[in-house]
């Protein structure tokens, strides 16, 4: 009677006004004060399509349970009734508890509340592969820049470009470099021909090594848990772009890449961010090094610019600045101003 009353739902599957149980991970709990110094916490808890954060008051029968036991990084399973109000999506719950291992009988699993790429990792992957093929050339730089793909093919199916601030997904990795190759294929196609005086001139392949390989350097600096992308000690220390670079120098030993190709391929991966506050030790000083730099950057962005387009939690025509671009965006009217990007707009492998 009560799984009739009370259906395990996704938590992204919550209607308003419904009451449901679901699994959730609890991914903040910060002690805030009201105005009148009462304390209380923001607690934000997700599963892989849908975030919720919402206060909990002093008042609350969870306040202490919160308070002694809650901890960011866990899984609950919660009865609750979600709500939307004038401060967003909330959480009225009434019971809440550590997931145990006889949740996975209701098909709890610890990688549920982690959010994916729409788009198939395997395609990916392949596409990523045949760039390299028909658009590099010089047997050692092609060589190269398949091998590092195909040793690590396993962990960059799953891996996120980022923990949080583009593409911090699943399969996030992969969706954000093909994006960015594409691209830089066409603006260095583009400007090689417009630019055939340049001396010397503009390397096409070596722009999409370099943009296949500019964040190469992730495999050392994050690592997938079921709590999300998190930052390893190395990647905390030295960052992907140092770690990237000594990738490709140790490859480089192995496939004969010629000195001055193995120092402009060393240049894009550590001059990709362009600025020291973004983690780049140079500015981009060659052509190559400039397309791929734009190409990675407008491909963060627009990434950034559609969640926050996409949030269905932002009515009206211009989005709050509560977003990774720190900014209002402008929405327009109409009941299709939220939907999300059409995968077949962006061009991308198709969705699984």
């Amino acid at each position: 009677m009560a799984a009739a009353l009370f259906p395990l739902l996704p938590l992204a599957d919550f209607m308003p006004g419904q009451e449901a149980d679901c699994f959730a991970l609890l991914t903040a709990k910060e002690l805030l004060t009201t105005r009148d110094h009462k304390p209380y916490y923001k607690v934000t808890f997700r599963d892989a399509r849908r975030e919720v954060s919402f206060p909990l008051w002093a008042d609350s029968a969870f306040y202490a349970n919160c308070r002694d036991h809650w901890q960011p990084g866990m899984h609950y399973k919660l009865r609750a009734t979600y709500k939307e109000t004038a401060y967003g999506p909330q959480l009225d719950i009434q019971k809440l508890r550590p997931v145990t291992d006889k949740d996975r009988q209701d098909g709890f699993d610890p990688w549920m509340c982690i959010p994916r790429s729409r788009f198939n990792s395997e395609r990916m992957f392949a596409e990523l592969c045949d760039l390299v093929r028909e658009k590099v050339t010089t047997p050692a730089l092609r060589d190269l820049t398949l091998a590092l793909l195909q040793r690590h093919q396993t962990a960059l199916l799953a891996l996120p470009a980022a923990t949080k601030n583009h593409h911090a997904y699943v399969g996030g990795f992969l969706e954000h470099v093909v994006s960015v190759t594409r691209t830089a294929v066409y603006l260095a196609e583009k400007y090689d021909a417009y630019y055939s005086e340049l001396i010397p001139r503009l390397r096409v392949e070596l722009v999409v090594a370099g943009a296949v390989l500019h964040d190469i350097g992730k495999l050392q600096e994050i690592e997938l848990t079921p709590q999300g992308a998190q930052y390893t000690s190395a990647g905390a220390l030295i960052g992907h772009m140092v770690q990237g670079r000594d990738l490709v120098r140790d490859a480089a030993v192995e496939f004969s890449l010629p000195a001055d190709l193995q120092l402009r391929l060393e240049h894009i991966i550590l001059s990709h961010q362009r600025l020291p506050e973004w983690g780049s030790p140079k500015p981009p000083m060659t052509p190559e090094a400039y397309l791929v730099h734009y190409a990675d950057d407008i491909d963060a962005k627009m990434n950034m610019l559609a969640e926050a387009l996409s949030n269905p939690a932002e009515t009206g025509p211009l989005t709050s600045k509560k977003n990774r671009l720190f900014q209002q965006l402008y929405k327009g009217p109409g009941p299709d101003s939220g939907a999300a990007p059409d995968a077949s707009l962006l061009d991308l492998p198709t969705v699984e």
